[in-house]
């Protein structure tokens, strides 16, 4: 995959908005960016991580009861810490601070739990086109991939529903990328689609159906084309 970012975002989603931003921006550490309106009755909390974006999508309509997703944990890397500090945000969604270099981290790690380590490191490996740097632990830039196995992870996840939903790789080519993955393996949840003038944007899913964005943001690439 050809990044146009070095680093992979990740988004949640709430429907209790204040106290998510409460420990995220203080507990957590995380500093607000920028609020993003995405249609009415969810705006986009986008926060910087170390160059990364946390997305937390606040729904005004209540969102369905859902199983979680694959996405287990956010790793941050923090210096002066000697060992992980391991944290739950107000709705039970992990994040833990680590040392710079614990488990490779010099920036941020997302844990994910599936079902068939080797589907999925044929995934991430080809399909994603991303470089395993030992076995289940994916480089997209600066940020880390770290499978591991879970017979409880789910075999559909959905996309609406609270907690970690989605992963976000910025490219250049949407469309292109789009078609890489879908021909080695990937399934497609949603067409490459314009959004404006600031980005274009799809949806794949991984063998556990976790859904993965590709994005072409104009900010980044210069061109939607």
């Amino acid at each position: 995959m050809d990044l146009a970012k070095p680093r992979v975002d990740i988004g949640l989603a709430t429907n209790d908005l204040e106290p998510m931003l409460a420990f995220w921006q203080g507990e957590a550490g995380i500093a607000f960016d920028h609020l993003l309106p995405v249609r009415r009755g969810q705006n986009q909390h986008r926060h910087d991580v170390l160059g990364s974006v946390l997305k937390i999508n606040h729904h005004a309509d209540p969102l369905p009861e859902a199983a979680p997703s694959g996405y287990l944990e956010l790793l941050v890397a923090r210096p002066g810490l000697s060992e992980p500090l391991a944290l739950r945000d107000p709705e039970g969604n992990r994040v833990a601070l680590v040392p710079p270099g614990h488990l490779g981290i010099q920036q941020i790690g997302i844990r994910i739990g599936v079902r068939d380590l080797e589907a999925h490191r044929k995934f991430y490996g080809e399909a994603l086109g991303l470089d395993e740097i030992r076995p289940g632990v994916f480089q997209a830039g600066e940020s880390l991939i770290l499978l591991e196995a879970d017979p409880v992870a789910p075999a559909d996840a959905q996309m609406r529903g609270s907690g970690w939903r989605y992963i976000t790789f910025q490219v250049f080519k949407v469309d292109q990328e789009h078609t890489r993955v879908l021909a080695l393996g990937g399934r497609e949840a949603m067409p490459p689609t314009t959004l404006g003038t600031t980005a274009r944007i799809s949806m794949v899913r991984d063998p556990d159906g976790n859904w993965i964005e590709l994005s072409q943001r104009a900010s980044i690439t210069g061109t939607l084309d």
